[in-house]
């Protein structure tokens, strides 16, 4: 139906036609109530006469109506008169892009500025839940302010509910299974997706490919996929792909063509899993990017110089071949095993411990060196160190990464950072999100398949997920029998179907954890050996540890058996506890090995600092230190030490007036968390021996008896005693609500009784002195906070911290708290306490610990009066080098 210039819909004006297409005419029209020009859409009659269809389209309109972009065109309205079905949206000036698109492709710089604006907009719908499903230059607007997209989701909105009995009866729609049959085939062939034309669902990742597309066409001019018929152009979408970018315009650059070629993945699993992250690609191309970012006359001259090189390697080949029979005669000297040391970065470390950021990574390749490290003012960074290269080179955007691991083909890391498993470029460029993981995720391995399993967390199973990202699916099972309670350190073997992975089991202390191979079909597993921490495969051998000393045994990766008996390659290897089950080393495919030894006894010392962080002195001998917690009279410590020969840890009492340490536990199991009781007589910690960590509480004089307190097969440790000693908080971890709050009465039947439990990770951290409020730590808003709430019972909360916080103590005298968070500030927040409230101040610093605390245990500890702090220093621990052994296998072989 056309309408007339001077007709009304509603109170819009039809001023003039603009245009048409598959979703309807088009027209210029005024407000008469705004007094504004806007756009009016009128649908088609053969949809609107349709009740379903007009329903639909006025639920899907109000959904678009809702999305505010500066890139994505305004809906205002939506209405019926007569029978006639309208849109009001804001009023464009400019062009489509397939008007642009008629006179030639676009300079580089607009391809990359336009395409910014687009992944900005679709990022932002799909945000909303709002999918375009028919993104083509046609519903693409250029103005004066940038692009504005057009006809947003209302593709769905006029989806048939019936099925489609012919391909050509639907050129501009899109939709899902959920509006429509099963099997529908609804899009705009030149830009659909494959699971389009399959009839399946479309999501974000669909709306992706058809980016990729349209990107494609904008470069270089010419459409992603063409034919000469339907037929062809569909097989083509399925089963072909485009030219590169660079092909076709040869100054575009190389990391426009990943990025192209990333979206227009087949598998919506391999493509790019967000808008946002083709964004940050694209905004890295347009900032200058890295090495990735250099022009294809650049790369086509690398081209003819390596050209060149291999001619000259043909006439190397020769002449090699003329001296072959001289080069025989003589005797050959062997290969030779060359050993030197790696250095961490200037002014950082290679942090060891507990919470360590995860061993080092070499590439398979062997020529660069993936690692975190902590820098001097605690902020921990990957950084990649090519063998060749004297310092490293910190990657941006890696903030707190942990567990590195490289890609096949030695280009790309995967790390897990801001509770997500990431991926970024060895050259540099923005990390991309594949999936949610865990706060404590413990290690990942990529195949050459493209899949990636890691360990979420470091009490769950192993997951996988593809290489482009998606949801990660569960790929190992706890074996009840082995009494796992954590599988981590996964490592592929060279098939990329088998991998190797830790199955923790806390009463496998004596022999060790089980080194398990598995397969991603889910076939049956196989214990190949027992190792307090990981092994992996390198160069024909499983490397892996046998106690403290690195060994390697022959092993055939195709009948997964070992081939001959095992050998030692380095004695004394840093080893993090058979808890943590990881030692530090690495190996790549072609015989190069790092790893790191124990350089003494002494990890760290007990150190005195003022109120302003100055050094007061020492407290007892260096040792390898992992928490503190002073009495509440301050006459003594407890701190946990972990053995260097053993990896276990243990308790040691340390008297501050005579300045020496006892030991306070004993055995083969690990004792850790200490907690005094309020009048100093006891301490709670918690003990391995059992398998999974239960409380026990031991006198600090007299009897060396130790009391059972809580038993159960959940990992559980104690935080605070309440200061009238009726109550013994503990935290338990658990699979479903990770870390709950609990209360154990300590008279009575003595039955816990939980105090906060909630999807998120909570856990104690002070009391104030008269018992009546709790500070907890909670994850709830995505990263630590501390809080205030009422005890024994939990009621208003206060929120303590600014940034982040980690730690808390509440001064004797109740009138400040101090706390500090991972970066290593120390804060202090002066408290009044009312009837039945707080007054809680701003936080003020005080000063920042040299080197930031680790999550795993208490760091630093003031006296009850917060004068004093006894703190770790772990400078020790900074001088720390990693060994680089080259031609390690020539020595296996002689």
């Amino acid at each position: 139906m056309t309408l007339a210039p001077g007709s009304r819909l509603g109170p819009y004006e039809i001023l003039s036609p603009v245009g048409a297409g598959g979703m309807g005419e088009v027209y210029r029209a005024r407000d008469t109530r705004l007094e504004r020009t806007v756009a009016v859409k009128v649908l088609p009659s053969h949809l609107s006469s349709s009740l379903e269809v007009r329903q639909r389209f006025e639920r899907e309109a109000k959904t678009i109506s809702q999305l505010s972009h500066p890139h994505i065109c305004a809906i205002y309205d939506v209405g019926n008169q007569d029978g006639v079905e309208y849109l009001v949206m804001e009023f464009l000036e400019g062009e489509t892009l397939a008007g642009r698109l008629a006179r030639g492709p676009l300079p580089l710089e607009q391809v990359l500025r336009f395409g910014i604006e687009i992944a900005d907009a679709l990022d932002r719908a799909h945000r909303q839940g709002i999918v375009h499903r028919d993104l083509k230059p046609g519903n693409i607007m250029l103005t004066k302010s940038g692009v504005k997209l057009l006809d947003f989701g209302l593709a769905k909105a006029v989806a048939p509910a019936g099925p489609v009995s012919a391909l050509t009866s639907l050129p501009t729609m899109a939709g899902g299974a959920n509006l429509t049959q099963e099997g529908t085939i609804l899009g705009t062939f030149q830009y659909m997706a494959p699971e389009q034309l399959e009839g399946k669902e479309a999501d974000a990742r669909t709306d992706i490919f058809t980016f990729g597309a349209v990107l494609y066409e904008v470069a270089t001019g010419k459409k992603a996929f063409s034919g000469a018929s339907q037929a062809s152009l569909i097989a083509a979408i399925l089963e072909r792909e485009p030219v590169p970018v660079s092909t076709v315009q040869p100054m575009a650059p190389p990391a426009l063509d990943r990025a192209v070629k990333t979206c227009l993945a087949k598998d919506p699993e391999n493509r790019f899993q967000t808008a946002h992250d083709v964004k940050l690609q694209l905004q890295w191309i347009a900032e200058g990017g890295s090495q990735a970012g250099v022009a294809a006359p650049v790369a086509a001259r690398r081209k003819n110089r390596e050209r060149l090189w291999m001619s000259a390697a043909v006439l190397f080949a020769v002449l090699a071949a003329a001296l072959g029979v001289v080069l025989l005669r003589s005797p050959r000297e062997p290969v030779r095993v060359l050993r030197s040391s790696i250095a961490p970065p200037s002014g950082a470390a290679f942090w060891l411990d507990p919470a360590t950021p995860g061993p080092p990574a070499l590439s398979p390749d062997g020529r660069r060196l993936a690692f975190s490290a902590r820098a001097a003012d605690g902020k921990i960074l990957l950084y990649v160190r090519s063998l060749d290269a004297v310092e490293p080179v910190a990657l941006a955007g890696t903030d707190d990464a942990q567990y590195p691991f490289w890609s096949p083909d030695s280009r790309t890391i995967g790390f897990f950072a801001d509770r997500k498993l990431k991926t970024v470029e060895a050259e540099g460029g923005p990390p991309v999100t594949l999936c949610s993981a865990d706060l404590d995720a413990k290690g990942g391995t990529w195949s050459r398949t493209g899949t990636i399993v890691f360990a979420r967390g470091s009490a769950t199973t192993l997951s996988r997920v593809p290489a482009g990202g998606g949801e990660p699916v569960e790929v190992t099972h706890f074996d009840a029998r082995r009494g796992d309670d954590s599988h981590r350190h996964p490592r592929f073997l060279p098939d990329g179907k088998h991998f190797l992975y830790v199955a923790r089991s806390p009463g496998a202390a004596a022999e060790g954890n089980a080194i398990v191979v598995a397969s991603l079909d889910g076939g049956a597993e196989k214990v190949l050996l027992r190792s307090p921490a990981e092994a992996e495969y390198a160069s024909g051998y499983i490397i892996f540890l046998r106690e403290r000393t690195l060994m390697a045994r022959p092993f055939d990766p195709g009948r997964l058996a070992f081939t001959g008996d095992a050998f030692p390659l380095a004695e004394n290897i840093s080893f993090l506890s058979q808890a943590a089950a990881e030692g530090i080393f690495s190996a790549s495919q072609n015989g190069i090995l790092v790893y790191q030894t124990s350089s003494g006894p002494a990890g760290s010392k007990l150190v005195w600092l003022d109120r302003d962080g100055k050094p007061q002195g020492a407290l007892g001998d260096p040792a390898d230190f992992v928490d503190i917690a002073l009495s509440p009279d301050d006459k003594r410590g407890v701190a946990t030490v972990r053995d260097p020969s053993t990896g276990n840890r243990d308790l040691w009492i340390y008297d501050i007036a005579r300045n020496v340490g006892t030991r306070f536990t004993f055995g083969p199991a690990n004792e850790t968390s200490p907690v005094w009781s309020p009048d100093g007589q006891w301490i709670a910690y918690a003990s391995t021996r059992k398998g999974y960590e239960d409380i026990y509480r031991k006198a600090v004089a007299g009897s060396s008896e130790e009391e059972l307190l809580v038993e159960s097969k959940i990992n559980k440790e104690p935080a605070l005693w309440s200061p009238d000693g009726r109550f013994l908080v503990y935290v338990e971890n658990t699979k479903d609500t990770k870390a709950d709050i609990l209360l154990l009465p300590m008279d009575g039947e003595r039955k816990p009784r939980v105090f906060l439990r909630t999807p998120f990770f909570e856990y104690a951290a002070a009391f104030s002195p008269d018992g009546r409020w709790l500070v907890y730590g909670s994850d709830e808003s995505g990263k630590f906070q501390l809080y205030v709430t009422s005890f024994p019972t939990p009621g208003r909360k206060w929120q303590l911290s600014r940034e982040e916080g980690a730690y808390a103590y509440w001064s004797k005298d109740g009138k400040e708290i101090l706390y500090h968070g991972f970066s290593g500030q120390i804060w202090a927040v002066e408290v009044v306490e009312r009837a039945d409230s707080l007054d809680i101040g701003a936080p003020k610093p005080l000063f920042k610990l040299a080197v930031a605390p680790k999550a795993s245990g208490a760091e630093i500890y003031p006296t009850s009066d917060h004068q004093r702090f006894l703190a770790l220093d772990h400078g020790q621990k900074a001088t720390a080098l990693l060994n680089l052994v080259v031609n390690w296998t020539a020595a296996a072989k002689r």
